[in-house]
């Protein structure tokens, strides 16, 4: 695989830090700042929102902007906004830092797939984003639980200090490593837009939002649910999030294998196996083992379908690949943003730190729903 690979990775891990992180710091920024969890839990939806709106915005900004010029400004505001977020005061300013970097994030996955799949052979491009998006998953395995370490034990501010540090070394990578590429002719923006007129393109946004939001119903109350109901101290919570991590790695490599060899049968496992163990996740939260087993099922299923929908949205947007592939990480967070809610007004409603999971297993029955629909579309359009 090229090295410029590895710069597109660093990316993709400072941004998976930095959205990331908060979720084991949510108790901490609480006592803190002074605010339920609900609210604190605003800082996962909230930049969530501001991603699925800056999405398309920052990419259609760019569309006339070499791709790796463009992938250069997106880390110079994304270490802007996280210098914000420690920085701040207060929790107004906290969740304004979160929206800045927030801006940053989809576009910078949306290009950042392009390039990645550009610098590959048509029949390795779903291993070769895959790799990209590794830099998120290994967030999830090392540097969500240091970076959650790291807030428990010198305030919440100083794992912000280390997200900007790691956003000024992926600057320097993408500048040195990733080459430039000219941009390419054709319709431009309008022609990018022209992606929105076709319904399967709409149907994978759909699988994204649902399936991504099902993984983020439970992973957003994760720590008061293991703390709270599975008893776990908050020391535990790092090396937890180790084992989600993890899950999310081993998940999102052997989707990218598979979705080069298959795509729609690998969305359609991934997502039907997702279903199933957030559904048992509900009871098997009360004890120790079988929620730690449960929680790494969580993140191999949640991050299996990641490469097949990233690639079925780039082979139904043929001819607009930034702008669908940007759109497709707005879609991401807008599950993120509503499934995030939803399972906060199941706790606000007395429904317990399980009810979230629950949410989660219909979401990801949905979207299994929606992938079947797309995929019978496809074979009667080939028949």
């Amino acid at each position: 695989m090229p090295v410029a690979l590895l710069a597109l990775a660093l990316g993709a891990f400072g941004i998976g830090l930095t959205e990331f992180v908060i979720v084991g710091l949510l108790g901490v920024i609480s006592d803190d700042l002074d605010v339920s969890i609900p609210t604190a839990g605003l800082l996962v939806s909230g930049y969530a929102a501001s991603v699925a709106i800056g999405a398309p915005l920052m990419t259609a900004a760019g569309s006339r902007v070499p791709r790796k010029t463009m992938l250069m400004l997106l880390m110079g505001l994304f270490i802007a906004g996280n210098l914000l977020a420690a920085l701040a005061p207060n929790y107004p300013v906290l969740l304004a830092g979160r929206v800045v970097s927030a801006l940053t994030h989809g576009a910078f996955f949306g290009i950042g797939s392009v390039v990645a799949s550009d610098l590959v052979a048509p029949n390795r491009r779903g291993s070769a984003i895959a790799l990209m998006f590794t830099g998120l998953t290994v967030a999830n395995v090392a540097g969500v639980p240091l970076g959650t370490a790291l807030g428990q034990q010198f305030g919440w501010r100083s794992t912000f200090w280390a997200v900007t540090v790691v956003g000024a070394v992926a600057l320097t990578a993408v500048s040195a490593l990733v080459p430039r590429q000219r941009l390419e002719p054709g319709g431009g923006l309008r022609g990018e837009l022209s992606m929105f007129r076709r319904g399967q393109v709409w149907l994978a946004l759909t699988i994204t939002a649902l399936g991504f939001g099902a993984v983020f119903a439970s992973f957003t109350f994760l720590e008061p649910m293991l703390t709270r109901v599975t008893g776990l101290p908050d020391g535990a919570v790092p090396w937890l999030l180790v084992v989600f991590g993890a899950g999310m790695f081993a998940g999102n490599l052997a989707g990218g294998r598979l979705a080069d060899r298959a795509t729609m049968p690998t969305m359609y496992g991934a997502l039907g196996a997702l279903a199933v163990v957030l559904f048992a996740f509900v009871f098997t939260a009360h004890a120790t083992v079988p929620a730690v087993a449960t929680l790494a099922l969580v993140g191999v299923t949640g991050f299996a379908f990641v490469p097949a929908v990233q690639m079925r949205v780039l082979a139904k947007a043929d001819g607009a690949p930034a702008l669908a592939s940007a759109s497709n990480i707005s879609a991401f967070n807008v599950g993120i943003a509503v499934a995030s809610w939803l399972g906060g007004l199941a706790i606000d409603g007395g429904l317990g730190y399980t009810a979230p999971n629950g949410i989660g297993a219909a979401l990801a029955a949905a979207a299994l729903g929606v992938a079947l629909l797309s995929g019978a579309l496809d074979r009667r359009a080939s028949r």
